[in-house]
């Protein structure tokens, strides 16, 4: 078994179900440029950074905008997306999520979030789950996206951990490049045919204990 020291987890589908939120905010977005953009087309946002999920939107559109227009259009994406994270309340959680969290701790374990998200902080304290946490890496802390390990990196660096003593948790193919670029381990959380290049891949947390971490190869 690897020696795991911290466990570093992404946020949007893999501790709260902000997915939807950025979705339809993108939809909406996409609908006014008469962009037929579908979840299908979602699944490439996962884990980028919110001008280059403009960006991909645009290419899908084969629309061309200035970059100050680019910019206010990210703003107003943002600020409905925000909408809904001030609706936010413990019960967003996902399943199994505070529970996993506290039997790290438990076991001491060191916790570390790395989101591209700059409302991660945000969003961590509506679910109160911010002192469940020993450090938070975002998007106002990186200037390189997945699959770059940058936020990764910086995360095991702030844990005092090296990367090889770090497992990430991650719903998106970027994201487990990101922890493999970084010489990390890797559990997918979602779908096994989607996240193959993980250690194993988890449904979801009801029943990922810290024991199993001992599959990790």
């Amino acid at each position: 078994m690897a020696t795991i020291k911290a466990c570093l987890f992404d946020l949007d589908g893999v501790i709260v179900d902000t997915a939807k939120f950025h979705y339809q905010a993108w939809k909406t977005l996409a609908t006014g440029l008469n962009i037929d953009f579908t979840e299908h087309d979602n699944e490439r946002l996962k884990g980028v950074s919110r001008m280059r999920s403009l960006e991909i939107i645009l290419e899908i559109g084969g629309v061309t905008l200035p970059e100050a227009e680019q910019v206010t259009l990210a703003t107003r994406k943002n600020e409905v997306y925000l909408e809904d994270v001030h609706r936010m309340t413990e019960a967003d959680v996902l399943p199994g999520v505070r529970r996993f969290l506290k039997e790290c701790r438990a076991a001491g374990l060191k916790t570390a979030l790395g989101s591209a998200s700059k409302n991660a902080r945000l969003i961590l304290e509506r679910v109160q789950l911010l002192p469940l946490f020993d450090a938070i890496v975002d998007g106002t802390d990186v200037a390189n996206a997945k699959p770059d390990p940058e936020v990764f990196l910086k995360g095991a660096k702030a844990l005092g951990v090296a990367p090889e003593e770090c497992v990430v948790f991650e719903d998106a193919v970027a994201g487990l490049e990101a922890a493999r670029n970084g010489g990390m381990h890797c559990i997918g959380v979602g779908d096994a045919s989607i996240l193959s290049d993980a250690d194993f891949v988890i449904p979801g947390f009801e029943e990922m204990t810290v024991a199993r971490l001992q599959e990790l190869r």
